[in-house]
């Protein structure tokens, strides 16, 4: 066997390489496990990958030098998941070896691309009462990884179509401090003629808190004397959401505002 490169030093002899026989294991064992990453994506898209296989498949195909497979399970490990990756910020993934800045470039890009892809999904669909995935695929993307509440309104026109989505209002939410009134100008400035709510838990607890309650008792009464429809408030958590349409408390509240309003008709 032929000896493709031999230096000498002090009379010891260091081999390099070899023409011909095994190769040095590295390089090459990390193509082949890239190659079998590949045709695996290839042949059947991501079922059964590992949660850090799928990182190192993107780590990879982002570039940068090293072997991708350490620093995807250590994402994984860090994050808790292929989702907590991407929603990790920057600062946070560039902590890992041999992710770098352009390797987290690609993971935030790829999360960018999500939130715009259901955005458009969104977009194209009519919404449905009582059928809230096209809205939580569009919006949890965006708001559960949040570290404060984030109060949104989903504008809708008499087809259901969107027309326009508003963040409305940050930080601990209450009664007092989600106002129907900015809810609404923003409503006619869209000439909307119905309203989706959104708006996220940090805690991940989905249950809505009496002032959720409340709020959404609110802005139906409100909505009602302006002719708009509230088809749905979504509380978005880590992993789940809530839905009032979904239970039964939308028409609920509706129901009472049309009460209301009844009573108030007698009483003139």
């Amino acid at each position: 066997m032929a000896l493709a490169t031999i230096s000498t030093r002090k009379n010891h002899i260091v081999k390099y390489g070899f023409v011909g026989g095994k190769q040095p294991e590295g390089k090459d064992d990390r193509k082949g496990h890239w190659e079998r990453l590949r045709q695996r994506f290839a042949q059947d898209g991501l079922a059964g990958f590992h949660d850090y296989e799928v990182v190192e498949l993107l780590l990879t195909l982002a570039g940068g030098r090293g072997d991708s497979k350490p620093a995807a399970k250590e994402a994984i490990r860090r994050f808790k998941s292929v989702r907590g990756v991407l929603d990790a910020p920057a600062e946070g993934l560039l902590e890992i070896a041999n992710v770098g800045p352009e390797r987290a470039l690609v993971i935030k890009l790829v999360k960018a691309l999500a939130e715009r892809y259901y955005g458009e999904r969104l977009d194209e669909q009519k919404i449905v009462l009582g059928n809230s995935q096209a809205v939580v695929d569009s919006l949890s993307i965006s708001m559960r990884a949040l570290d404060r509440e984030c109060f949104r309104a989903v504008y809708l026109d008499a087809q259901n179509g969107l027309l326009a989505v508003e963040t409305l209002f940050e930080g601990t939410l209450t009664s007092s401090a989600v106002y129907p009134r900015e809810v609404f100008k923003k409503a006619l400035k869209h000439n909307a003629a119905a309203v989706i709510f959104a708006h996220n838990h940090p805690s991940g607890n989905i249950e809505p808190s009496d002032n959720d309650r409340q709020i959404t008792r609110d802005l139906i009464l409100a909505a009602s004397f302006m002719d708009i429809r509230v088809l749905d408030h979504i509380v978005v958590g880590v992993n789940s959401h809530f839905s009032f349409a979904d239970h039964g408390l939308i028409r609920e509240y509706g129901k009472e505002a049309l009460d209301f309003q009844e009573s108030r008709r007698r009483t003139e």
